[in-house]
Order: structure tokens, then sequence, then C-alpha cells
């Protein structure tokens, strides 16, 4: 799945979820101002009050795909596109599943291609743009939208109000400029009329007893208030005006590459080609970070825009055109190897493309046969199972012819060579009588063909002529009798070998083995714990494993010499416990809280103060 540079911006959406953005509350509708009414004063912003996050409205970056080791990186994380929990499940899924292509589909997808045509360049009359829009909510009612249309149509429906209220907010402050003109006319007036009335004073022509009366100068301080008021509501309006500009088109930019990170490219390209109707004054530009800014910037070489963004979806629906088309061709030629991998990329790429929901059912299976076979290659060669591996891949061999055989041939050619070989110096080494020899050599063939056919004939013929086998089984059902399964551990080897012709030994060998497995893991964890000075971790491994085979010898030494050396912790909890039985439920949470806070890690101590906390508070 090698990809250039470019085109692989666009598997960046693989494994991602929903990118959302953080947008301000929209602002509520202006009236404008009464002439004679005086609003409350207002401080006045020195800016508008953005978005928190301006630098990426998104509030977080976008997944970055590496196409020379097909890792995706996002959030601090990576993994691997071809990861079988998250691509291969989910590719065999809709390789099962059946095509789209019922009439309500084949609506939808007309539906959506009729809006793709009307919002096309070359239509510039914004009535085409204005049936799209409508075309969104029919498109929305059909299940296969998962109500992508709905939720893009509401957007345009959001970005509409907001020009709305942009146009009511400059109809408001183009009143209250109005009125700042007349409340300065009338401050001028009064203030003429101020120098009047001084002049007439200072002459002696006033009559008028006292001191002089002055109304003309309360007037005109009342009309300057009144100015310098408006002008402050002029600046909060202003700012409002800005924020509500900017809400708008972030909250639709995030909607474009949530559709686009969601593969869902039409949806993306619809969007794309309404921006323009609905924001025609402002950029395109989108505001990324980190490696999704890099991406754009450094190694395509272009601008992080809502046209580069369109180019990306348009790219991409293309890709996946192409891919279907490659895998019928493949198909049809009978290279499912290769065919397979194209709709596999195809897949990933565009899941939710029409050319990807419509390939038929029966012409998918093609793929996912070849897939299921490719899986049971691969697990018989992990569990060494070559006899498995080769009748698989035969049947590869002739469904595929382009499939390369070179690798699982070799290996299973090799496994079969060196146990053949190995198998051939235990037959000697029975004969000579060198046990020793011969245990190791039955060894070594076991560990490279588990499942060798040649294995239980040769041990067979072995045991046969040497009178091994009997003397193994009989030494088995000894050691089975007495119960000491750490012994018949010990000597696993060779009673694998002995009961290689007995069913009844081998279900007994094969549960004491497992059980012995889940000890010495239990052993091996705790000499970890050890090893980091962590006894009474150690003492827990063990003490857990203890109470499910109480009778291993070496697991119960251990399980003693880690008791002392963890004496405090171990003393508390089993105090704790002892109080539980006897029933003394608030002296024994007192006990496993101590033994907690001897050893916080303590899984015993956690999952006694869990029984206690339910049983003495039952409704929490």
């Amino acid at each position: 799945m090698k990809r250039n540079l470019l085109f692989s911006g666009l598997l960046l959406v693989i494994g991602a979820g929903l990118v959302r953005a953080q947008v301000p509350d929209s602002p509520s509708p202006v009236r404008p101002s009464s002439p004679t009414a005086s609003p409350a004063p207002q401080a006045v912003p020195s800016s508008p009050a953005l978005p928190k996050n301006t630098t990426s409205p998104l509030g977080m970056e976008l997944p970055f795909f590496d196409p020379g080791t097909e890792v995706i990186t996002w959030g601090g994380k990576s993994w691997n596109v071809m990861n079988q929990r998250i691509f291969q499940s989910r590719f065999e899924k809709y390789l099962s599943a059946p095509e789209q292509t019922s009439e309500e589909h084949l609506a939808y997808n007309g539906i959506i291609k009729n809006i793709l045509e009307l919002l096309s360049p070359e239509n510039t009359d914004n009535r085409k743009a204005y049936q799209a829009f409508v075309l969104l909510f029919r498109a929305s009612a059909y299940d296969a939208d998962a109500n992508m249309c709905g939720t893009l149509g509401s957007a345009v429906v959001t970005a509409m109000h907001a020009h709305r209220n942009q146009a009511q907010i400059a109809n408001t402050i183009d009143e209250m400029k109005k009125e700042i003109q007349h409340q300065q006319a009338l401050a001028t007036m009064w203030a003429a009329s101020q120098n009047t009335m001084a002049s007439s004073s200072s002459t002696g022509k006033s009559t008028a007893p006292g001191p002089i009366v002055k109304p003309g100068e309360m007037k005109q301080g009342f009309a300057i208030k009144e100015a310098t008021t408006l002008q402050a509501q002029i600046g909060v309006f202003t700012a409002r005006r800005e924020v509500s500009a900017l809400q708008a088109r972030i909250q639709f930019q995030a909607l474009m590459v949530q559709f686009f990170v969601q593969r869902r490219f039409q949806h993306v390209v619809i969007a794309c080609q309404l921006y323009p109707h609905l924001f025609p004054e402002g950029d395109g530009a989108l505001k990324l970070d980190g490696q999704s800014k890099q991406f754009f910037t450094k190694d395509v070489g272009v601008p992080p825009t809502v046209t580069t963004l369109q180019s990306f979806a348009s790219e991409a629906m293309r890709d996946v055109r192409e891919g279907v088309q490659a895998y019928l061709y493949l198909a049809e030629h009978n290279e499912m190897e290769s065919a397979t991998k194209r709709l596999g990329e195809a897949f990933v790429v565009g899941e939710y493309m029409p050319e990807i929901r419509t390939l038929s059912r029966d012409k998918k299976r093609l793929a996912l046969a070849f897939l299921q076979r490719s899986n049971r290659l691969i697990s018989a060669l992990e569990v060494r199972d070559y006899t498995q591996a080769d009748v698989v891949l035969k049947e590869l061999e002739t469904s595929a012819k382009d499939f390369d055989a070179t690798k699982p041939r070799a290996a299973i050619e090799t496994a079969r060579r060196i146990s053949g070989m190995h198998l051939a110096r235990a037959r000697n080494a029975a004969i000579a009588g060198d046990q020793k020899t011969f245990e190791t050599e039955i060894r070594s063939a076991t560990e490279i063909w588990p499942l060798n056919p040649a294995l239980a004939e040769a041990t067979g013929n072995i045991f046969a002529a040497g009178d091994m086998q009997a003397k193994a089984l009989t030494d088995l059902d000894q050691l089975l009798s007495h119960g000491n399964i750490r012994q018949i551990f010990n000597d696993k080897l060779r009673f694998i070998a002995a009961a290689a012709t007995s069913p009844a030994h081998q279900e007994k060998l094969r549960k004491i083995l497992e059980d012995m497995q889940k000890v010495e893991t239990a052993i091996a964890k705790a000499e970890e714990y050890t090893k980091r000075g962590d006894a009474a971790g150690a003492w827990e491994a063990v003490e857990r494993a203890a109470r499910q085979f109480p009778d291993d010898v070496k697991l119960n030494q251990l399980r003693g010499n880690l008791s002392s050396e963890a004496a405090g912790f171990v003393q508390s909890l089993k105090t704790a416990q002892q109080l539980e039985t006897h029933g003394q439920t608030g002296s024994s949470l007192a006990w496993y809280l101590k033994a907690q806070r001897q050893y916080p890690l303590s899984e015993f101590a956690r999952e006694g103060i869990e029984r206690l906390v339910a049983r003495l508070l039952p409704q929490s």
C-alpha cells in the first residue's frame, strides 16, 4: 500500500473519530436603539471576544499517515493501518455484507449526484445553490446518509442566520451614528446659547436677581454624555459583529473537516462548494496544528485551505473508483492477491463511496475467500502446523495465480527436513540405549513441528523396539497416582512423546501442562517483582496461584519465603481476611485499609475493600 506523499494525506482519516469544533454562542438579535432613549453605558472591548484556542478552531490536529511505514500518528499514539483488529475485521464484515443496490440506495445516490451537479463551478446561478440546499434535507431522510446532509443543511441555516445578525448589527450601528450626530449638534447649539447668555450678563442687561441660571449648560452636558454612550455601544456591536462572522466560518470549516475525517468525501465536496456562497467575503484558510499543518505547508507546499481540502476529497473519490475498477480486472484474471490489496486500499480510503457500497456480494466474496485462506495459512505457520499450512498453501496457489508462495513453502520444507533429521537421530539413540540423546532429539523434533505425523509414528516404533514407551507411561501413571504433577512437568517432553499413541494419557497430560504453565507463569512473575524489590507484589502473585494449586511444592516454598520478606503486609492482609470471615466488617475494613497503605498496589486489599464497602453501602 505504497502511495506518493501527496495522496498519502488522504489516508490520515483511518481509525479517526469525530473532530468537534469549539465555537462561541450565537449573539442575540440586535434592535436599533430609540433616538430618545439613553442606553446604559457599557465597556468598550479592545478586540473581539474570540473563542479559545483560535490557533486550532477544530480543537485538535488531524491524524497523520506515514506512507513509508503504513503507520498513523494521532494524539500522541501510533498504529498500523493493516492491524487485524482495526482494519481486517471491518474489511471482512464489508466483504460479507450485501451490496447496497436497493431502490432506496439508488434514489439516495441519485440525489447526492444531483446536488453535486447543481453545485458544479459551471453553475454560477445562486438559484442552483438554493436547489442543492433544499435537496440536502431530502437526502438526510435516507438511512445511508446517517443524517450527514441534515447536519450540513443545519450548518448552512446557521450561517444564514449569522449573516442576518450581521445585517441587523450593521443597521443598528448606522442608527447610532445618526443619533450621535444629532446629539453633537444639540451640544453645539446649547454651547452657543450659553455663550450668548454669558455675554448678556456681563453687559448688565440682565435684570434677574441672584446668580445667573445656566440651563443650557446642563442640556449641553447631557447631549455630550449621550453621544459618548452611543459611541461606546458602537464599539460593542462592532466587536459582536466580528465575532459572529468568525464563529460562523469556524463552525462550518469544522464540519467540513469532520466529514473529511469520517471519509464522507462527497459531503466534503458539497460543503466546499457551498462555502463561497455562504462566505463570499471571507478567506478559505483552515487553521490546523502539528503534523497536519506541516503536511500542507511543508510536504505538499500549499496552504491549508477549503480549496485544497476539496482537492484532496476529489482525489480520494477518483482513487476509490480506480481501485474498484482495478479489483474487478485483477479478479477476472485470477490475480486475487493484488486484487484483494487494491480493494482493501479503496475500502480504507472511501468506505462510504457508492463504488464501494454497490459492489456485488458475489464479487466481494472472491476477496473474502482469498483473505480467509491467507489467515488460515498465517495461523497454521504461527502454531507450526505445517501439514495444514501445506494444504492451505496449495489452495492459495490454485485460487490466486499471483500469490507468492516462496516464503511459506521454504518454511514448510525447512521444518520437514530438520524435524526428520532429529527423528532419525532419536531413532539411532534409542537403538543404542542412549536415553539422554533420545530425549534431546525428540524434544528438538517436537519444538520444530509439534504436529508432525511422523513424530507419533517414529516414537511409537522406537518405544516398541526398546520398551521405553511402556516404561514412560508406567512412570506417568505412578506420578499421577501420587499427585506429583511437578515431576511430570519437569519431565514433560519424555511423557509427551510416550503419550503420543495414548489419547487417555494425552488428555491428562494436557491438563497437567496447562495447570503447571499457570504455576510457572506466577513464579516467573513473582521473580520479576522480587528483582524490582517488590516483595509484597511477588507474594500476591504467588498467593493467588497457590489458592488455585495448593499442592505444588515449589510454589509453596516460594510463598513461605516471600511471606517473611513482606511480613507486615501479609499479616495485615491475613488479619483482615480472618475478621471478614468472622463477620467483623468494620475491623476487617480497617485492616484492609492498613494493608493498602502498606502496599498501595495490592489487588487483595482493593478487592476486600470493595466487597466490604458494597456490604456496608449497598445503595451506592
